[in-house]
């Protein structure tokens, strides 16, 4: 079968589509770049916010715009929350809630037999597709999540918290290192969370990796900040420069009071020493988080008390969220929401202050020397020199023309940053 792939949301949810993508090669299916040339298309959906929601219905109907002929199984937090809705989509042939979604393949493959016999099924390529080129896997690693926070609906929709056996992740690691990516990104609901089922946790799972496997670079994603003792910081001392130098730390709110309706598990003032503690400990460490303003009771004072704490933390990015209340979460019901034209106020001035922090954060590694991933390249219609674009190791995003003739594709090289361009640093290649 030819099979689409999309996905909306989270790090996880791209993680989830990878894993499925080579699980449907591995059997002989081919993963084809466009839903017009599928016989099925697989969506993932999300629903963190009503906007969320939203765009997988509209995405739904978008694949089902695009190729009528095939059939669309969907599956995710907003297929897990509102199944019947998503049945009644156009094409739905299939809806897989969260618990069921590592079982897709296996669901899909009934479909096989009967497809193949029909006349509008294309002819087969020599050779099975492989998904999309990447220079970076992600890796899930857990799923599900037993903290409460009031304005999540993650916990509903993906459970309570399940761990991959260590061996399992060391073994998909070191496939991926075989087939040539450089990079992995552990990630999961909680992944701070990591092993809490297993008697082991996310400290053990590291240093498991960084022993066992080889790949250049390992990065991790969002990280409660509770889940972390400053004693965690030690493994990048002896990661020898694999373990990159990048936190995500959603912080959510920087306002103690508007924590505590949250139920958020941490204060500024443990929120300042961790951060204090991982910079002390990982050398250029960049750090990025979450904000969420507008929360139900958040007054102006409040907003401006958190804004400003934003601010001394000196992120390099935040993805701001205007408060959505979802059915289900007990902040939907608290008193004292926040009117919409606020709220999106309230988001420009944080989006403001993220600039600002994210300039001076990348201003401060100019002149610096740092490993680039190169992920893709553009050629400019002036007929200049391929322009690559790639990650640092701290996850700083870096525009760079490539030595004549030489292909960075998929490679690290050592690369000096020259100076700041929009939410990019220009840099030369040093060495390819």
């Amino acid at each position: 079968m030819r099979i689409y792939l999309e996905t909306l949301g989270c790090r996880l949810n791209y993680s989830e589509m990878e894993t499925l993508g080579r699980e449907l090669v591995d059997v002989g299916h081919y993963v084809v770049p466009s839903p017009e040339e599928a016989d099925i298309c697989v969506l993932n959906t999300c629903a963190v916010t009503g906007e969320a929601a939203r765009k997988s219905r509209q995405l739904a109907r978008k694949l089902a715009r695009s190729n009528p002929d095939a059939r669309l199984a969907v599956t995710g937090c907003y297929a897990t929350l509102e199944p019947e809705t998503v049945a009644a989509l156009p094409n739905v042939s299939l809806v897989v809630e969260n618990r069921r979604k590592e079982l897709l393949a296996e669901l899909l493959q009934p479909w096989s037999a009967e497809l193949n016999g029909q006349q509008w099924l294309r002819l087969e390529p020599e050779a099975p597709a492989q998904s999309s080129h990447r220079t970076r896997a992600f890796v899930k690693v857990q799923d599900g999540c037993n903290n409460h926070c009031t304005f999540c609906i993650v916990t509903v929709a993906r459970g309570e918290e399940r761990s991959r056996r260590v061996a399992d992740i060391v073994d998909e690691v070191r496939q991926l290192a075989a087939g040539g990516y450089q990079e992995a990104v552990l990630t999961g609901v909680h992944l701070g969370g990591y092993g809490s089922d297993l008697d082991s946790n996310l400290y053990e799972l590291v240093g498991t990796i960084l022993r066992h496997t080889d790949l250049p670079r390992l990065r991790l994603s969002s990280l409660e900040p509770w889940d972390l003792k400053p004693e965690f910081f030690d493994l990048w001392r002896a990661s020898d420069g694999r373990l990159c130098p990048h936190l995500h730390l959603p912080l959510q709110a920087g306002c103690d009071r508007t924590l505590r309706r949250m139920a958020r598990r941490t204060r500024t003032d443990d929120f300042r020493a961790l951060v204090a503690a991982a910079r002390d400990r990982i050398p250029d460490l960049v750090l990025t988080t979450d904000m969420i303003v507008g929360f139900p009771g958040e007054s102006e004072s409040d907003f401006q008390e958190s804004l400003h704490f934003a601010e001394e933390m000196a992120f390099a990015h935040v993805h701001v969220f205007p408060y959505s209340a979802r059915a289900g979460t007990a902040a939907a019901s608290f008193s004292g929401q926040v009117p919409v034209e606020t709220r999106r106020q309230r988001a420009a001035a944080m989006e403001a202050m993220a600039r600002r922090t994210g300039d001076a954060v990348r201003q401060s590694f100019v002149g610096s020397l740092r490993q680039v991933l190169w992920e893709s390249c553009e050629q400019p219609a002036n007929g200049h020199g391929a322009v690559w674009t790639g990650l640092t190791d701290n996850y700083l995003r870096v525009r760079a023309v490539a030595p004549s003739g030489i292909d960075l594709d998929n490679r690290i090289t050592a690369t000096r940053l020259l100076g700041v361009s929009g939410d990019c640093l220009d840099g030369e290649v040093l060495s390819a």
